[in-house]
């Protein structure tokens, strides 16, 4: 794991190699164990290295025999013993043990399509010599980050993108069409970025550059095919050993490696299976949070802690630790997202990385396996849509006027839209078209759309690849190549690396997905109960009482915080004069939000933390522009 960047001037004008020391300065945060540079005219590259795979001898930039290519690699290749074995057949020469090596010998032997051949978690850059040409990739599920931007003739390419803001002719400027995205989604759909003219390189895609120009190819073109003949009980089995299988494989490395433990099955089974696979009890770790006994994972964590033998370790979040971390929140994250968890996966990644390297995460066993409430919506609505008119308007005009929880209103009014698109849409916004249209000035609904226009287009080839399909599966596989990739695991990468560690997820090993994606949407949501199959699957490694109690998900008291302890806050934040909310947003609108909010007379918790993330991230790239890291203390 490590952090990566580069510049590559098409027209072959030399790279100045202070340019690319300033880039990867501002990595240091993913690699601090060591750096590395590769500059030769019109190409140069940066590495810092985070030592997990060959500590002695995997410094890169790595070259093969004759020194024709240079690549410097973000991530881990899990099936690299393998496909080392393999390449030594075909008579390649090893000169490490470390899994990036795999990489220049796969290019050599498969060309562009040795990223097929690669299991992991990964984002790379080849430079071939001889061909004078680039060559970047993307894992399939957009487990790592990897962010680009052009200007002039130059290419420049990062996985953050503080990165490319250290070239000065980098543009700050907000893109109004994914601020639009924002208010609609949660987040900025790849490949585009709040920032105007920096994009993402999508999930499961490569880039060529070359003096003719830039092409992006997508490489992981599987679609969903479902399999109705297999029995239940051979499933089952063929699920298991492939979680054993990724379990196993993603336990490789020279460091020791720890886990993220809620009460949860998913990661509750990966202990299991980690336990089993380790010689020493396994680390584990989970936070918790004053004044949300009710939501706290810890007394599960512990038990299942206990039941394994693990050595635990445990952390109290406080608001005023929330409040010191919002300093360099979305410093780290680098994009906002409505996201109110996000803050927490940084806690405990602080606490892994006083101990490990790398830690294993449950994330990822949702968005397949349908897992959230919203995916039983989804399924309901088949019929619902199926209602007279009348009948469905009046209900939503109910519910709209007179309840209080947002979820709810927000499902309802999904319910009503007949176009499958438009109700996934719908069902994430919880921003709605009118109260857009409200929020935002006027200046900036003549730029943009407030129905979620431009979101619907951001998913539509997504949708396009799945339109046979029922629409439990659509969603589930928009929300596994979007949602997943654009929100959850950013925030999963960027505050794990913000604490210099590691974060697996063994759950979206591209093999499970597509084996899941294979299956009815009966086994995935059987009546009311979400992750049917997998739950089934994991009473294997788990007591039944654990598998099917209640789901707790990695919640958190700010609700409470906000309209208590964060009250003074969210005022700071969001309704001076000075705000950046209020270049783009009506302040008085945002000030009805807050009242209503905390006088408990609606619910507007999301809406609120989303404005307050827009404003961080304003606050950092846009209006004051920082150029170091902000330093933070814990007592912990």
């Amino acid at each position: 794991m490590c952090g990566i960047c580069g510049v590559f001037d098409q027209k072959g004008v030399p790279v100045p190699s202070r340019l690319i020391e300033e880039m990867t300065k501002t990595l240091e945060h993913r690699g601090p164990d060591g750096v590395g540079y590769f500059v030769s005219g019109q190409i140069g590259l940066g590495h810092r290295r985070l030592s997990i795979i060959d500590v002695g001898g995997g410094a890169q930039p790595i070259t093969n025999e004759n020194n024709t290519l240079q690549v410097i690699f973000n991530g881990e290749i899990y099936n690299f013993v393998e496909l080392r074995e393999k390449l030594l057949g075909y008579g390649h020469v090893f000169k490490t043990r470390s899994d990036t090596e795999v990489i220049v010998h796969a290019y050599e032997q498969w060309g562009v399509d040795c990223v097929n051949h690669f299991n992991g978690i990964f984002a790379f850059a080849l430079w071939d010599t001889v061909r004078r040409e680039l060559f970047l990739a993307r894992d399939h599920l957009g487990v790592k980050p990897l962010y680009y931007t052009q200007i002039g003739n130059r290419l420049l390419f990062a996985s953050e993108m503080k990165a490319l803001l250290a070239d000065r002719n980098c543009r700050r400027d907000v893109d109004l069409a994914s601020l639009s995205k924002l208010f609609t989604l949660r987040y900025v759909p790849s490949p585009d970025t709040m920032f105007a003219g920096i994009k993402k390189l999508p999930p499961g895609h490569f880039m060529k550059a070359g003096a003719q120009g830039i092409a992006i190819q997508r490489y992981w073109k599987w679609t969903p095919r479902i399999d109705r003949k297999a029995s239940e009980s051979d499933l089952i089995v063929q699920y298991q050993e492939l979680v054993e299988d990724a379990v196993r494989l993603q336990m490789r490395s020279d460091v020791p490696v720890g886990l993220f433990l809620s009460s949860g099955i998913d990661s509750g089974a990966l202990l299991a299976l980690m336990s089993k696979y380790s010689g020493q009890p396994v680390r584990t770790f989970t936070i918790g949070f004053e004044e949300g006994e009710r939501s706290n994972e810890t007394e599960g964590a512990r038990e299942l802690a206990a039941m394994f033998g693990a050595d635990h370790s445990e952390m109290m979040v406080s608001p005023r630790d929330y409040e010191n971390y919002y300093q360099r929140y979305l410093w780290d994250l680098e994009e906002p997202v409505g996201n109110e968890s996000a803050a927490a996966f940084y806690f405990v990644s602080l606490i892994a990385s006083r101990k490990v390297k790398v830690a294993l995460t449950g994330q990822g066993a949702d968005e397949p396996w349908a897992g959230y409430p919203r995916y039983l919506g989804v399924k309901l609505s088949e019929r619902y849509s199926q209602l007279p008119a009348w009948v469905t308007e009046n209900l939503r005009r109910i519910v709209g006027r007179y309840s209080r929880n947002e979820v709810l209103r927000r499902g309802v009014d999904s319910l009503a839209d007949r176009d499958i698109l438009g109700r996934f849409v719908k069902i994430y916004s919880f921003y709605t078209s009118s109260m857009k249209s409200d929020l935002f000035q006027p200046w900036v609904k003549q730029e943009i759309s407030t129905d979620g226009a431009e979101a619907r287009e951001s998913l539509r080839a997504l949708q396009w690849d799945v339109r046979n399909l029922a629409p439990l599966s659509q969603m589930l596989y928009i929300d596994t190549r979007a949602n997943l990739p654009d929100d959850l695991l950013m925030v999963g990468d960027k505050t794990s690396m913000a604490n210099s560690l590691e974060a697996r997820v063994p759950f979206l090993d591209y093999r499970l997905v597509e084996f899941i994606e294979s299956l009815p949407p009966s086994l995935k949501l059987r009546g009311l109960q979400g992750k049917y199959l997998h739950k089934r699957a994991i009473e294997k490694w788990l007591p039944k009482r654990i598998v099917y109690r209640k789901k707790k998900g990695f919640a958190n008291p700010i609700h409470r915080w906000l309209r208590g302890s964060m009250q003074q806050y969210v005022k700071d934040c969001l309704l001076t004069e000075k705000s950046a909310v209020s270049q783009y947003f009506d302040r008085k609108y945002i000030e009805s939000l807050v009242v209503q909010h905390q006088r408990g007379e609606r619910e507007h918790l999301r809406h609120i933390y989303l404005l307050i993330s827009f404003e961080l991230w304003h606050q950092q790239f846009i209006t004051n522009q920082p150029q170091s890291r902000p330093v933070l203390q814990y007592s912990h």
